[in-house]
């Protein structure tokens, strides 16, 4: 019986995490489109396109304290070198004006949480 317990909860936390990951995935995608970039021309959540997936970004920086800020940093400014193996060297156009240094902040985080 207690294994049939622990199944169970087993079960509902994975389904759990599975709602919140792609409740996570949507709200990046809804923040992408409120803020009218163009991040979706490069990037998706679960696949290279240009740039690398947007789940590869996330666990690249698992547990980097400095992320955030390197990221919109890097958004902003544009460049490229770190994911090289993946776009064949192509840069990442800046976005100095669009989206917003805010909407950019919310992004990112967002991201970071896939």
């Amino acid at each position: 019986m207690k294994s049939i317990i622990a199944t169970t909860i087993t079960i509902v936390f994975i389904a759990l995490s599975n709602a919140a990951l792609a409740d996570t995935a949507s709200d990046t995608i809804a923040l992408v489109k409120n803020a009218k970039g163009d991040c979706l021309n490069c990037h998706q959540i679960d696949k290279k396109i240009v740039g690398p997936a947007w789940k590869d970004v996330a666990a690249k920086y698992k547990g980097d304290a400095t992320a955030q800020d390197t990221l919109v940093a890097k958004v902003i400014k544009g460049g490229s070198g770190h994911w090289n193996d993946q776009t064949g060297g192509l840069p990442m156009t800046p976005h100095p004006v669009k989206p917003s240094k805010e909407e950019i902040e919310k992004i990112i985080a967002s991201i970071l949480q896939l």
